[in-house]
């Protein structure tokens, strides 16, 4: 009995495996735009310094206005005040605590999502620190609620 299904082939997606390239060093980024500049190709100075053409572009823009000095540390990948929240609302959350003490975080904190058509702007985490920076906050609170 023959076969009569067609031959269906497969290519298999995991054969096209990108290499990862790791942080660079000072002397890795150094090789890589002395090189370019030598030679005029980025392609063979990303190869010679072992690094992804995407880390050359990153670099491109500060080795053009600083020059070497620029390529020596990386800028602070650390988000700056994460935990800031816009004044207005620290504001709002403030008043409605002064207005309503016997309030919690939490409703303190819905009570601010519906004056924002329900959009959830601030985490009942972030009212108890403004509350605590603003002297209105005290662990006996939630104490005196949940009777613990």
């Amino acid at each position: 009995m023959l076969n009569t299904f067609p031959k269906i082939e497969y290519h298999n997606t995991m054969d096209k495996k990108r290499t990862y390239y790791g942080y660079t060093t000072f002397q890795q980024r150094q090789l890589l735009f002395e090189t370019w500049e030598a030679s005029g190709n980025v392609t063979s100075a990303c190869k010679k310094a072992k690094v992804s053409r995407g880390t050359f572009y990153t670099w491109k823009p500060r080795y053009e206005t600083e020059s070497y000095a620029g390529l020596r540390e990386f800028k602070s990948r650390a988000p700056h005040n994460p935990r800031k929240k816009d004044e207005a609302i620290a504001a709002r959350a403030v008043e409605l605590r002064r207005a309503h003490p016997d309030w919690g975080k939490t409703r303190i904190s819905q009570e601010i999502a519906k004056e924002h058509s329900w959009v959830p702007t601030v985490s009942p985490g972030a009212v108890r620190r403004i509350l605590e920076d603003a002297d209105l906050w005290s662990d006996s609170v939630s104490e005196k609620k949940g009777g613990v």
